[in-house]
């Protein structure tokens, strides 16, 4: 590793209190001791730091950068006569590599595959989640500063900038994870970051059903209404599993139909060869060059798509989407934000008409009528599992109300020893309101097999 940079003078070591030349002993508290040690170390760490070069060690891979500064750390404690402990110049020097090419503390969590959500509430404040409880670690940021820095280099790895004058910014990882950052004046105790991790597992019906977040029927009635083509909207709270429905859903459409995904920062995990991946953009520092998620639904229509896949649907691209479904883009999929299926057609409604406020609310409602088939509500319940809790299909339009027919419902009977709710998935048994198309793909047969073995 080139180094560059001043070379430090070092600082006069200090020499025993001596009274007639005879060594006097000194009381020094644990807290004062612990303060010497913490300047010592903060004073090798900006030594260390002085010799790198920034540019050249960020091109280097994670264990050839460590094992250079292992040296380096310990050529400069022993030159300053610094009392430093193996331990303490092997921690400086992979907290130095983490910061030049990762993210810092933030290293081990990114690392975990047992943590689904890291949240920094400041540089002393760290919340993981793990298996749906929120756990605070101990993991700590040497300063405000260091989190504003690391906060920078993710949204600089998309293109985007996030400092006082632009202080919210959404971006992803390089590995697909999302995260959300605020930063002060807006974030009263320093910068805070919200990362949603990548599953690096990849999920399908059959391990969301192992996993009880569905029972065999439930997983056998999505899989034919994906493989039907049926316009599914897929509803629940934040971090309640959209996606994961949504990545495993997507698993059953054919590999000959070309799909086009819309999201705000990318996550999804289509494992189809002809995808078209768009990701929308924030305007400039003039206010310029926002490509939303409407903009892109429009074009995606002018893009010849079998299918529409948008990540969320927040606003009045939520018209555009409706307006998709119904002109031949079959087998579209959206998820949205809400508490039961009801009230997801109750949002939908309400963001189409943040874009077309002049649109009567029959006129709208007989559009999510005709484009929607399936709801699937999906829960994260208080032992911390993810499961759907209701399949509703859209039936029609009786006057001004839209009408609801429940597919499946989670019903809740109780909680083992261990703390894990039990309950089943149970059916009315109905035909569907789309029977014809059913029908068409031939799959009216098993999907009533699937509703009467609930």
């Amino acid at each position: 590793m080139r180094t560059f940079g001043r070379r430090s003078e070092g600082s006069q070591l200090p020499v025993p209190l001596t009274i007639d030349n005879e060594p006097r002993s000194v009381n020094i508290s644990a807290a004062d001791l612990a303060l010497a040690e913490s300047a010592e170390l903060a004073r090798l760490r900006t030594l260390v730091l002085e010799r790198i070069d920034p540019v050249v060690a960020g091109e280097l891979p994670h264990a050839a950068l460590r094992q250079q500064l292992d040296a380096l750390v310990h050529e400069l404690a022993s030159r300053e006569r610094m009392e430093i402990s193996a331990r303490d110049q092997s921690r400086i020097a992979e907290e130095i590599a983490r910061d030049m090419v990762g993210y810092g503390p933030l290293e081990p969590l990114l690392q975990d595959d047992t943590i689904n959500d890291i949240m920094v509430n400041g540089p002393d404040n760290v919340f993981v989640e793990v298996r749906g409880k929120l756990i605070r670690t101990n993991v700590r940021f040497r300063s405000s500063s260091q989190v504003a820095a690391i906060a920078q280099k993710i949204a600089a790895t998309v293109g985007r900038r996030v400092d006082e004058s632009s202080p919210l910014c959404d971006a992803r990882l390089l590995d697909g994870s999302r995260v959300n950052i605020v930063f002060p004046p807006l974030a009263l105790d320093g910068p805070c970051i919200s990362i949603r991790k990548f599953s690096k597992k990849r999920y399908d019906l059959g391990s969301l059903a192992a996993n009880g977040s569905m029972s065999p029927s439930v997983q056998r009635v999505l899989e034919i209404a994906s493989r039907c083509r049926l316009n599914v909207v897929i509803s629940g709270g934040t971090g309640s599993g959209k996606t994961t429905m949504l990545n495993a859903m997507s698993r059953l459409i054919d590999h000959g139909e070309r799909i086009v995904t819309i999201e705000d920062a990318a996550e999804l995990q289509l494992q189809q060869p002809h995808v078209v991946r768009l990701e929308t953009r924030h305007a400039n520092l003039e206010g310029r060059g926002e490509i939303t998620a409407r903009d892109l639904v429009r074009n995606a229509l002018r893009m010849r798509p079998d299918r529409i896949i948008v990540g969320e649907v927040r606003g009045a691209e939520a018209f555009d989407m409706l307006q998709a479904m119904n002109t031949g883009h079959d087998g579209s999929f959206c998820t949205v934000h809400a508490n039961t299926a009801r009230d997801a057609l109750t949002r939908i409604e309400n963001m189409v008409m943040m874009g077309q406020s002049t649109l009567p609310s029959r006129a709208i409602r007989t559009q999510i009528a005709a484009a929607v088939d399936l709801i699937v509500q999906i829960e994260r319940m208080r032992d911390g599992g993810r499961r759907v809790s209701q399949i509703a299909e859209i039936c029609g339009l009786e006057g001004d109300v839209i009408t609801m027919n429940d597919i499946f419902t989670f019903q809740y009977e109780g909680e083992n020893a261990d703390g894990r709710l039990r309950g089943t998935w149970v059916s009315p048994g109905m035909r569907p309101a789309f029977i014809d198309r059913l029908n068409y793909f031939g799959m009216l047969d098993p999907w009533m097999r699937a509703l009467q073995e609930a």
